[in-house]
């Protein structure tokens, strides 16, 4: 076959440690035929393009007829299964001047083929509004009797970081050990953190941070690691950073703080004897009103029943004071008969 498929690695081309291909023009039967020989090829296997979401991306395949190649030309674009039991998932194809659509209808409107002639030369095909389920292994064939040849290309979208958030552990004290930590909630790993000082040189020695967690740890803080601090957290489609300032707090003086724990101490317990002491009062004073408003009550009672029945009351007073006449003759009559029964 005289037909070569390759990768063109010009800024307009989204390759990635593809391969380049030079072309010297003999006629060698046992490599290309018709006229064409690759000449030097260096391969690193299949290339890797990756973009954020969102964007878009173009899938480079050039290609480049010998003379002998006079059939008719047929271009097709398919999505490579994983799984080698299954068929490859056709997308599409370029046949006899008509471009045709295949499988899932809501691409179709996300790709085209970046020429607008795909028959002079350029096969390159464009995806618009990258999503997740655009990550696929892409094959461009192109046939063209009797020369076949075909170009194979990893796409994978990702996600970029969103803006991380920064935070400090460790109170800021001087020779306290102090932790900066750096974290983004979004976006395809892997992602790495990066921590640096802004306007004030490289990070002080005592300092160690890791990449992966987003954690710069400072074993004995000091003035000399106080100021602004960067954290940049990337992966390969984006970059996103925040801002920390670190400051270095002296620690409080012992006896002062000794001192304010023991009039701390005191001052509550003065309160507690201070409430208990009113809790006492409240309850006494309770009870005195609640003895003093029973009391108002029983003679209220006895004033409303003499008003009301006042005959009532006027005859039990008088039975009360019989009572009381009769009482000293009846005891005196008893003792009377005590006294005179023995005689008899």
């Amino acid at each position: 076959m005289g037909l070569v498929v390759y990768c063109l690695l010009h800024s307009n081309c989204d390759c990635i440690g593809g391969e380049k291909i030079y072309f010297s023009k003999l006629s060698n039967q046992r490599f290309l035929g018709g006229g064409f020989r690759k000449l030097y090829r260096l391969i690193s296997g299949i290339h890797t393009i990756r973009k954020a979401e969102g964007e878009s991306v173009t899938l480079g395949c050039s290609y480049k007829p010998s003379p002998r190649d006079t059939g008719e030309l047929d271009i097709e674009w398919s999505v490579i299964s994983p799984d080698t039991t299954q068929k490859d998932q056709m997308l599409v194809s370029y046949t006899s001047g008509t471009k045709y659509f295949f499988g899932n209808h809501a691409f179709e409107k996300e790709l085209s083929f970046a020429a607008g002639d795909p028959s002079m030369g350029d096969a390159s095909l464009s995806i618009a509004l990258l999503s997740p389920a655009h990550t696929a292994t892409y094959q461009c064939k192109v046939k063209k009797a009797p020369g076949v040849d075909m170009h194979k290309m990893s796409l994978v979208v990702m996600a970029k970081p969103s803006v991380p958030k920064c935070w400090v552990e460790g109170g800021e004290l001087i020779g306290n050990p102090v932790s900066l930590h750096c974290e983004s909630a979004k976006g395809s790993t892997p992602l790495k953190y990066t921590w640096r000082r802004e306007r004030a040189g490289s990070i002080a020695d005592g300092a160690a941070q890791n990449s992966v967690t987003g954690e710069l740890k400072i074993s004995n803080h000091s003035e000399s690691f106080a100021g602004i601090y960067l954290c940049e957290a990337n992966n390969a489609v984006g970059v996103e950073s925040c801002t920390l300032n670190l400051k270095a707090n002296k620690p409080p003086n012992r006896a002062a703080v000794i001192v304010g724990t023991i009039v701390g101490s005191l001052l509550l317990i003065f309160i507690f004897l201070v409430f208990v002491v009113l809790l006492y009062w409240k309850l006494s004073s309770r009870r005195r009103y609640e003895k003093e408003f029973s009391n108002d009550i029983r003679y209220s009672a006895d004033a409303a029943v003499g008003a009301i029945f006042p005959s009532v009351l006027q005859i039990s007073h008088t039975q009360n004071s019989l009572k009381k006449q009769s009482f000293p003759s009846y005891k005196s009559q008893k003792l009377h008969q005590s006294y005179i029964s023995p005689a008899i």
